[in-house]
């Protein structure tokens, strides 16, 4: 799915190379050991990302803002909360970061950054067919 052709686009295609590295250091029993990187790398990222990503929603007056700026919140939340269960001691955390972040791809991304390049879609066909005023 395709939302900027630039960096919002290539945020999101980090964030699938960092799920898939998780996916493949927890499926060869490597997942504590790349944890702590991987989450500062994910909190660090993520916090970059959506602050370009609304940015872009404000640039465009996308309606829903609020509302996506409320799931990016309690994503940064859930990383962070994951840090510090990490930093704990916790050895659940890999599991429960890739559930975190399938989830992210599945339902976010997948669906609320699509209606943002619907909303985006829409805008174009309504200027398409907006007559042009002549000087």
């Amino acid at each position: 799915m395709v939302i900027d052709q630039g960096p919002i686009d290539q945020d999101h295609q980090t964030l699938v190379r960092q799920v898939n590295e998780l996916h493949t250091a927890t499926s060869e029993g490597r997942g504590q050991d790349i944890v702590a990187r991987l989450l500062e790398e994910l909190v660090r990222d993520t916090v970059e990302h959506i602050r370009r990503e609304e940015h872009f929603m404000e640039t465009i007056g996308y309606p829903q803002l609020a509302q996506h700026k409320a799931g990016h919140d309690n994503f940064v939340a859930e990383l962070r909360e994951l840090q510090e269960k990490f930093a704990a001691g916790s050895i659940t955390v890999a599991p429960r970061l890739s559930m975190l972040l399938r989830d992210w791809l599945s339902l976010h991304i997948r669906r609320y950054d699509k209606d943002i390049a619907v909303f985006l879609r829409k805008q174009k066909r309504e200027a398409a067919r907006t007559p042009r005023s002549r000087a």
